[in-house]
Parts: C-alpha cells; sequence; structure tokens
C-alpha cells in the first residue's frame, strides 16, 4: 500500500504516509510514461507479489471503497503522479504488470517508505528488473465508475496559537512544483526536502503524536496529506 490506510496511507493514512516529493520533480500530479521498471530502482515480481499479499491478500483487483485501489493499494493521487492514469482510471482496473510498472516509478520517486508492508517483501531499490510488459492504455473494457469529487478537508477549527496569530497576514509565499502549480510554502522551522514524507519527518523529529499531528499542524500549507513538496516548510509545533 502507497504514503501514509490500514493523515501526509498512498498514504492510506493508518498503514503508511505516502508523499511524493522529488527533486526537481516534486509534483505527484506529474504523469510519467512508463516503459518499464529502471535500473536505478527496481525490484522483482516475486517482490511485489509478496507485497501486495500484505497489503491486499494477494487481490490486484481489490476495490473496497476506502480510496485505495489495486494490489498494491494505491491511494488516487500516488497512481496519477506515478503515471498509472496512462493504463487506467484507478489501480484496480489495470492489471498486475501495469501495477507493477506504476509501482517501480513510485519505487523511484519515494523509495520503499512508500509502502508500509515493504518489509513483507523486504522491498528494496535492488536495480532488479520485473521485465513485465505494461503495454499501453486501459487495462480494462468495463467503464470506470464515475468518480465523485473528494470531500473537501475539513477547515481547521481550533484557533492558531498566539505566537503564529499574524501569519494570516503574512504574504502568501508559494512554491512552484515541476507543473508549474504554485502550491503554499509556509513559514514552519523545517524545510522539506526530496524524498520526505509525513511519517519520515515525524519520526525523524520526533513529532508527539506522529504524522497525524504533523499533519494537523500544517493543514493550511499541505492540503492532501499524500503530497509534500520539497522547499515547503512544515511547522513540528504549535
Amino acid at each position: 500500500m502507497l504514503l501514509n490506510r490500514k493523515g501526509n496511507k498512498h498514504r492510506r493514512p493508518s498503514k503508511a504516509v505516502r508523499v511524493a516529493t522529488l527533486a526537481g520533480v516534486a509534483g505527484a500530479a506529474v504523469a510519467v510514461p512508463l516503459m518499464g521498471a529502471t535500473n536505478a530502482s527496481a525490484a522483482s515480481v516475486a517482490t511485489w507479489d509478496a507485497v501486495a499479499q500484505c497489503e491486499s491478500g494477494g487481490n490486484w483487483s481489490i476495490n473496497t471503497g476506502n480510496g485505495y485501489y489495486g494490489g498494491l493499494q494505491f491511494s488516487q493521487s500516488s497512481w496519477a503522479a506515478a503515471g498509472g492514469t496512462q493504463y487506467a482510471p484507478r489501480a484496480d482496473l489495470a492489471t498486475k504488470s501495469q501495477q507493477i510498472a506504476t509501482a517501480e516509478k513510485l519505487l523511484d520517486m519515494q523509495g520503499p517508505g512508500a509502502w508500509s508492508c515493504a518489509g513483507a517483501g523486504n522491498l528494496t531499490n535492488d536495480g532488479v528488473d520485473p521485465g513485465v510488459d505494461a503495454g499501453s492504455g486501459a487495462a480494462k473494457q468495463e467503464a470506470a465508475p464515475k468518480q465523485e469529487a473528494a470531500p473537501k478537508k475539513a477547515e481547521r477549527t481550533e484557533a492558531p496559537a498566539t505566537n503564529r496569530s499574524d501569519r494570516s497576514d503574512a504574504p502568501k509565499k508559494t512554491v512552484t512544483t515541476p507543473t508549474g502549480k504554485k502550491v503554499a510554502k509556509g513559514d514552519g522551522e523545517y524545510k522539506v526536502v526530496a524524498g520526505d514524507t509525513l511519517s519520515k519527518i515525524a519520526a525523524d523529529r520526533h513529532v508527539k503524536g506522529g504524522w497525524e499531528r504533523l499533519f494537523k499542524l500544517n493543514k493550511d500549507i499541505v492540503q492532501d496529506a499524500d503530497l509534500i513538496y520539497p522547499g515547503q516548510q512544515l511547522h513540528l509545533t504549535k
């Protein structure tokens, strides 16, 4: 399953926090054609099977309605970020080979930490080309059900701490993603770097309450717990 299911799891928040952060290719919305796994980060089919067994019981067409799809439990944002939509609208509508090809790209983008079940398959960037033939186009002829717009996350209701009360009056600084989209930069004490996820930052910086607390503290700049970008500055405490 991808970042942060089981808030920044592929990020099914309760199982793993998945955040697409790349140096120079930071935007998780970048759809990159997947011609095959690269030697820079690749894993064998057997390894992906083991991860899928842990993530979904090995069901490559699973869709339980919890927002995570397919054998490797992609969130919709992670599936799109790694270019999976060139094959199918969602991961559960793609073939096993297409899901693995997309997972190879996500592995290159985020590393093994994108899956909470990475340990189950001993998933690493081992350079083993799985040799899958993803083909091109949608995997299934069935029409994908119309996707309803995801409900907007509830706005922060708690009053900001006194020492941050002036933030709303400060100039709105932004970070530009590779797609040209501008996202809020923030003014926190921690600057996001390539490879970061909310769960990794929370663990490294000993944030009490884990990634959920970190996400709550930065809801004003992190709109999707799956997506943070190099250059954004996160608050670790109030």
